[in-house]
Parts: C-alpha cells; structure tokens; sequence
C-alpha cells in the first residue's frame, strides 16, 4: 500500500520524502484546493521543485485541484491542470466535473484521481467517473464503515485511497455548509471551511475567546488547548443546558493503525495522511509512525500488531490528543 503524505511547503515535502513517503501530495498558491492558507502551499516555482525533488527520489507527487472553479474565473484551475501535465505530475487530485473533462479531453495521458469532495460513495458514482473521464484512483469519504469499504473494493472499476490518519470531517464532504452559514463564503470555493480574515483570537480576563465572522466559537482558559476555529468542532449551548459542550464533534483525529490488516485485505492501494496544513515537525513524525506500521506488516502481514509507541506517538500528534476509527467502526454497516 502506498503511503500518501502531505505537504504544505518544501520543507514539510522534504521531511515526508526523507521519512519514507511513497508519494506527496501539494496544492498551488491560490484557491483551487481547501487548504488555502497565508503562507501555505506552492508557487508553481516551488511546485517544479517539489518536481525534481520526488522524481530524484523515485517518488509521486500528486497536484489537488479539488475546489470547485467559480463561474467566469475557471482560467486559474485550468492554468493549474496545464501546470501539472507540463510538469508531468503523477496524478491531479480533481473534484469537479468541469475540470475532470478539462483534463480528460486535453491531457489523456494525465493520470487523474477523483477528490474526497466529490464525495462518491458507491459503485454507480465511481463507474460513471470511469467510464466518463477515465480516473484511475478514488478518494473515500470518511462516512464509510469498513464493510462499506469491503463492499466497494469488491467490485470498483477503479483503485481505492482511504484517510488513514489525521483530522475528521464529520460531514458528507463536498457538501458541507456549516461554515457557509457562518462566514457567507463556501469551502467548496473559497478553499478553506474557516477562512483566515474571518478568525479572531481575544483575551477576556484569563480565558482565551475564539470567534469566526464574530461568531462565538469556543472559549477556553489560558493553559487549555486549543485547536484552529472550525464551526463543527467548536463549543455551544443547548437550549437544555447552561454549559459549553461539543455538540457537534469533539476534537480527535482519526487513527485506522488497527484496520491496516483490513484495509490491505480489501484492496485499498492507498493510504492518505491528512495535513496539509501542519508543520514539517508533525508530517516527519506521522510519516515515520506509518512508514514503521506499513513495513512491519508487509514482513509478516499474520503477526502484524499494533505497537504502543506508534499509538503514543499519534496521539500526542492527534487533535484533542485522542484518536478514533470514525465512521470504520459502525459494525452495524
């Protein structure tokens, strides 16, 4: 299985490659992928380095496309797709249909993989992508059980990539709108569920105030942990209650390091660390956890356990410093 890790500037790519990644992937400069961030991602400079630092060390690099263009200013994913395929990029990370058949119909050679944000969840979606623009690799949404999984694996047209680890998305995603409805500006478009000119971070006597469009998000003590503000894991009041809870989702990350067994069982080609957004620190650490995890279990894939040091590891890296199965863990599915 490959080992899938992310990069938000050249010094995280360098790290992953150095700690054992099969293959990177990387966004541009701009609002044609959901993780964009001041100070985050790659000039296309930067990305035909990204380039020759993957290719010299026998690795992929995959290019995310997978917001959704807005209409009249298609041009910049589209200089992105032409990007790519002058650059000889491995694959295009695509959401939208636009771009897919963009790609499709320009660049055949290309290969393409279809985003987490077009949110195919069944055979049908998956054999219409095929059949229309010829995608070699799809990315699961992280609602799916492993039976769902299982099922899918049984009979796809195309390779499958799952979430390995990393944070949770508790929506159907692609089709979000909590953070819309708070910010007036959509994550499908604008590339990030809370956008950076919209987050307020305030001190109120010794609590920390964390605000979004001036909404109340979360409220915390000094010496308490908190996370980056996004409206599904903040902190609310039921109508029921006097007390801030997480009512939506609490903060954790996901950890399927127990599933891998499972996983390599159905097929799944591909395994994804989420975190484009985090510190070179943190993809090293998580990239040599799964690089360990991977290795320990092609050498003896019946006697392969989980070991306490990766899980302590993890979950010091993890949101919250606790970790979950997610959606894997419906066995009722």
């Amino acid at each position: 299985m490959e080992l899938l890790c992310p990069a938000g500037n050249l010094a995280a790519l360098k790290v992953a490659l150095n700690a054992g990644a099969d293959a990177i992937y990387l966004g541009l400069k701009d609002d044609t992928n959901a993780r964009s961030f001041a100070g985050l991602n790659f000039t296309p400079e930067q990305m035909t380095e990204a380039r020759r630092l993957t290719a010299a060390a026998g690795k992929k690099l995959y290019l995310t496309l997978n917001t959704f263009p807005k209409p009249g200013e298609e041009q910049r994913w589209y200089q992105a797709v032409d990007l790519a395929a002058r650059l000889k990029a491995d694959a295009l990370i695509v959401a939208d249909i636009s771009l897919l058949d963009y790609a499709h119909s320009r660049y055949p050679n290309l290969p393409l993989h279809l985003s987490v944000q077009a949110s195919a969840t069944n055979l049908g979606a998956l054999t219409l992508y095929k059949e229309a623009f010829n995608i070699e690799r799809v990315v699961l949404p992280r609602v799916l059980s492993m039976k769902q999984v299982r099922d899918l694996a049984a009979d796809t047209p195309v390779d499958l990539e799952v979430f390995a680890f990393g944070s949770l998305c508790i929506m159907a995603e692609g089709r979000c709108h909590l953070s819309s409805y708070v910010t007036g500006q959509s994550p499908n478009t604008g590339g990030s569920c809370s956008p950076a000119k919209h987050v307020r971070w305030q001190q109120q006597g010794d609590q920390s105030l964390t605000r979004l469009n001036e909404v109340l998000i979360d409220k915390a003590s000094q010496h308490e942990q908190m996370g980056y503000p996004v409206v599904c894991k903040g902190r609310f009041i039921a109508e029921d209650s006097d007390t801030p809870d997480y009512l939506l989702e609490s903060p954790t990350s996901l950890n399927t390091l127990s599933l891998l067994p499972e996983l390599a069982r159905a097929g799944v080609v591909s395994l994804k660390i989420e975190g484009r957004q985090r510190s070179p620190a943190y993809v090293e650490q998580v990239t040599r956890v799964w690089r360990a995890a991977i290795d320990t279990f092609k050498r003896n894939p019946e006697q392969y356990q989980v070991q306490a040091d990766w899980d302590r590891a993890l979950g010091k890296l993890s949101e919250g410093q606790i970790t979950t199965l997610g959606a894997y863990e419906r066995r009722w599915q």
